[in-house]
């Protein structure tokens, strides 16, 4: 199994190939796209949010926890929300992250059970699709598909380092097909999986639909000419 170093590494090294992908092909903004790759350099850790290791759990909260509410800021402004209630929304997260999320992630997770998973990195996309608000759906996307690449990288990692090399031969390890995979062997655990994303979905493709009709209402009146010449608004 890879060390958790090594699966940083890797992630950021994938972060600054998506981040120039953005940049250099889909010509996209640089500060998106620096904001992209590290937050693909991030999703590299996720998976380990259910290792018995107090260590990397403390850092990978912590990380989320911060830049979390970051992510939401422009949310909230959207909300109405001034300075102040930003501020305290933000520590309102921050909070939930850090402590509730790390009680709950403690009580309800099995390591290698479904956070090492395709499913997992699914939830993971879209729960960064609707945390990562702004104008432009493409750019959340892109955001959103930087989190689902650090996370599959993760995954694929742990796959290679499950292939034991020895006298010119490859030994399967037994924890060989525990990180790329659908379902695990505990059924609530895959159930409240497929749960998770169907929600997400449902909640992604809604944000979606608000989104889009609140940009065509704010959109000004297109002029309509009549028959006799004479211009009129709607």
């Amino acid at each position: 199994m890879a060390n958790f170093r090594t699966h940083v590494t890797v992630s950021s090294l994938c972060g600054v190939g998506f981040a120039a992908l953005g940049a250099v092909t889909l010509d996209l903004p640089l500060e998106s796209c620096i904001l992209a790759g590290g937050l693909c350099g991030l999703a590299g850790m996720l998976p380990d949010l259910d290792s018995n290791n107090s260590v990397p759990l403390r850092e990978i909260l912590a990380f989320l926890a911060a830049i979390t509410p970051l992510l939401m800021a422009e949310r909230f402004e959207a909300l109405g929300l001034s300075h102040t209630g930003i501020t305290l929304a933000g520590a309102c997260v921050y909070l939930l992250v850090r402590f509730g999320g790390g009680s709950l992630l403690k009580q309800c997770t099995v390591h290698r059970g479904m956070f090492h998973s395709l499913p997992a990195a699914l939830i993971a996309g879209l729960a960064a699709f609707l945390i990562c608000d702004g104008i432009d759906p493409h750019l959340r996307v892109f955001k959103a598909g930087a989190v689902f690449v650090g996370f599959v990288s993760h995954l694929i990692l742990d796959e290679f380092y499950s292939l034991e090399r020895g006298e010119g031969k490859l030994r399967l390890k037994k924890s060989f097909g525990t990180a790329l995979k659908l379902t695990a062997g505990n059924h609530g655990g895959t159930s409240a999986a497929y749960g998770m994303l169907l929600l997400l979905i449902v909640l992604a493709v809604g944000d979606t639909l608000v989104f889009h009709s609140e940009m065509i209402s704010e959109l000004p009146p297109m002029p309509v000419v009549i028959d006799d010449g004479a211009t009129i608004r709607r």
